[in-house]
Formats: structure tokens, C-alpha cells, sequence
């Protein structure tokens, strides 16, 4: 509690003081706060007039002398927020008249998963129009409160997620038509895009052990970023809309489609470092993988795969 205290504006000594006045539950004197609390008695009487200065604790007249009795906690925490609230609130309005145009866009890396997730929360927290978040069910898991408050705000949100996902939000697209195990393992890693407003995003993948990923501002990295959800998307509605016209001849048999598929470069390199082949089995285009993958994924129904949650 003194560490939250200490968030919120208090020194050290004073949310000491304070928790030690609440555990009290009576009056008492600079000695007996001191000893609770472990507030050297030679500053514990400063500490406390420094309380009293806040509001946040009252001086009463007891039997042995001055004692101390804190404000409720209730009506402290809800000052603060009072006080947190207006001082967010000047700020909002005036540090966007001192922003300058910027002159250098930020790239810097992630390498952990509590990193990676808390960056892309803020990146979700920062959309004021549009949202895009592309991962696995238990990583956009995490990420779901501050979605769902930016939906609520009116940004329009799109969520692709490789697995089921029983709690979707926005407009909410399953990646069906390649097995999230197949997927991931043709790129060695769980992806995890989220992009705000063509203005920032954050790109990463996971394992069970290890984490990659970057915050960028940078427009053009930001662009490549929102168009491969997009394009995610995209794909997802033509394999959705023509699986019961040819959509899987096509997929196998036209040249184009093959030329994409066809390894190039260096090949595909496993979370440990090990190289491996990309072939049919195993490669996809935009997300989505040879027809041999594609299993019963097609909606008999012709649904166009996009659902709202909610």
C-alpha cells in the first residue's frame, strides 16, 4: 500500500505515516506513529505536519498531548482522483500547444512479453479513430479491457485472431482457413500486431520462452503494419466468399499464386535458431496456406466471416 501511495504523490515517510494512522483506528501521538511505522522519530513529527498540510491526516487534543487521526481512506482516494482527473485534464489541453511537429520517429525494440503487451496496450489506448489488432487468443486476451473501451469511445476496431475466441470484439474475424499450429509454425512464433490510427503501432511475435517486437511511429513501418492486417482481411473475405466456387483450384492451381508460394531467400528459421524448409505444408500467403490446410474451414452457410461481438 505504500508503494500505490507513493504513485499517487505521497513521500515515502508520509504513506508510511498514513498506513500506520488507518491501522491505528484511534488517535495517536508522533511517538506510537513512529513505532508503527518505522518513521524515524526524529522527522516523524514533520512527516505528520506534512499529512496535516495535504488534508490527509487532523491534529485532536488527546490526554498525553496532540494526537493524529487520518482522513477516511475513502475520501482520500477519491480527492486524489479528484485532483489526478483535473490535473489530466489541464494537461490534455495544453501540452498538445506546446507539441511541435515531430523531427524524429521513434523505432525501439521489445523484448519481453509483459513489454510487448503493456506497449500494445497503449498503442490500443491511443486510438481516437481506428483500430487494428492482429494475434493469438491468449495474447489479444490481455489486451481486450482497453479494446473494448476504445470501441465504446467510437473507434472502429477489426480483430483477426488465429484460434477461437470465445469473448470476440470489434469486428471480429477467426482465422480459420490456416490452423494456428500450422501458421505458427511456419513463422517459428506467435504474431502480434496492433495498429492505431495509421499514426503508431507495435509488431512482435512470441514463444514460450522468448519475445521479439518493436514500437514504431514511423510511417512507413506503421503503413506496412496496417496494411498486412488489412490484407489479412481482405483474403480472409475472398477464401470466405468463393469457397464454394473454385476458391481451392484456384488457390493450387494458378501460376501466380504457386510463384508466391515457392521458398525464396534464406529459409524460415525456428524460435531455437534452426533452419527450416518452407514448403507447401507449411507456407502461406497473407495467412492463408495451401488447400490441403484448408480442411472444412469453408462456411457452408456463406457466411462472410464478419461478425460483431455484442
Amino acid at each position: 500500500m505504500t508503494e500505490e501511495l507513493q504513485r499517487l504523490g505521497l513521500s515515502g515517510y508520509e504513506a508510511k505515516a498514513y498506513v500506520a494512522l488507518v491501522s491505528a483506528g484511534e488517535a495517536v501521538n508522533g511517538y506510537e506513529v513512529a513505532k508503527r511505522s518505522g518513521v524515524p522519530r526524529s522527522t516523524v513529527y514533520e512527516t505528520l505536519g506534512k499529512l496535516v498540510g495535504r488534508g490527509a491526516a487532523f491534529e485532536v487534543r488527546a490526554p498525553d498531548g496532540t494526537g493524529y487521526v487520518p482522513l477516511p481512506p475513502a475520501t482520500l482516494l477519491e480527492r486524489m482522483r479528484r485532483d489526478f482527473d483535473r490535473t489530466l485534464g489541464i494537461l490534455q489541453n495544453e501540452i498538445p500547444r506546446l507539441t511541435a511537429p515531430p523531427q524524429v520517429r521513434l523505432v525501439h525494440s521489445l523484448t519481453e512479453r509483459r513489454m510487448l503487451l503493456e506497449r500494445a496496450e497503449d498503442v490500443a489506448a491511443a486510438a481516437r479513430s481506428e483500430l487494428y489488432v492482429l494475434g493469438w487468443p491468449e495474447d489479444v486476451e490481455t489486451l481486450k479491457p482497453t479494446i473494448r473501451r476504445a470501441e465504446e469511445h467510437g473507434v472502429d476496431v477489426a480483430t483477426v485472431v488465429f484460434g477461437v475466441d470465445d469473448d470476440p470484439v470489434g469486428w471480429h474475424i477467426e482465422h480459420r482457413y490456416s490452423a494456428p499450429s500450422a501458421v505458427e509454425d511456419n513463422l517459428g512464433r506467435r504474431m502480434l500486431v496492433v495498429v492505431a490510427d495509421r499514426d503508431q503501432a507495435v509488431i512482435g511475435g512470441l514463444t514460450a520462452d522468448r519475445t521479439w517486437g518493436l514500437y514504431t511511429d514511423d510511417p512507413a513501418a506503421v503503413l506496412l503494419a496496417h496494411l498486412y492486417v488489412r490484407h489479412d482481411i481482405a483474403m480472409h473475405r475472398v477464401a470466405d466468399r468463393f469457397a464454394e466456387h473454385g476458391f481451392d483450384e484456384f488457390w493450387a492451381d494458378d501460376p501466380a499464386l504457386r510463384r508466391l508460394r515457392e521458398p525464396v531467400g534464406e529459409p524460415v528459421r525456428a524460435a531455437d535458431g534452426a533452419p527450416r524448409s518452407v514448403g507447401p505444408e507449411t507456407d502461406t500467403v497473407g495467412g492463408l496456406s495451401d488447400p490441403d490446410d484448408l480442411g472444412d474451414a469453408a462456411d457452408p452457410d456463406g457466411d462472410d466471416g464478419r461478425s460483431r461481438a455484442g
